[in-house]
């Protein structure tokens, strides 16, 4: 799972995606299926203000996307907030992964990763405690706190 947070793609792979990203949004609509890429793509950028916007894209597209993108979204949401350095973010989507998919190993690998890395910063307790609030209320938790992170990661781009 270290490879899966550590992976980056290359500037061309990052201008391809945007290229098709751009000709759908010039078009009017982009699809579900080209944000998602697009995305992806950003999440995994060695750039942190493309892995900002790979997480908007990504949070826009919990909101009206099928179950199957709602997943894929969360996990790279945790991805891209691993990243970033927001664990307990990147925590939050992840047990919002596990919420729908109790048994899905690459959330549960992923799970931990962050909590190791946590638990090494000396973060834990903190997520834990926040984590344990997400939890009871469900999945309106999820959706707040996405637009919450949203925000954050909006704010953090602003005082760059």
């Amino acid at each position: 799972m270290e490879e899966i947070v550590n992976e980056t793609v290359t500037i061309d792979e990052i201008k391809r995606f945007e290229r098709n990203y751009n000709a759908e949004l010039a078009r009017g609509k982009v699809p579900a299926k080209v944000q998602f890429e697009y995305g992806w793509c950003l999440v995994r950028s060695p750039y942190t203000n493309d892995i900002k916007k790979g997480n908007i894209l990504m949070e826009e597209l919990l909101h009206g996307g099928s179950q199957e993108i709602k997943r894929d979204c969360l996990f790279y949401l945790g991805v891209g907030h691993f990243r970033l350095k927001n664990y307990t973010e990147a925590l939050q989507f992840v047990k919002g992964l596990l919420q729908m998919e109790p048994n899905n190993h690459q959330a549960k690998d992923l799970e931990q990763v962050i909590k190791r890395k946590m638990n090494k910063d000396g973060m834990l307790g903190v997520a834990l405690v926040t984590g344990a609030a997400a939890v009871t209320v469900g999945g309106a938790a999820l959706v707040v706190g996405g637009l919450v992170a949203a925000g954050m990661a909006l704010s953090k781009g602003r005082g760059k």
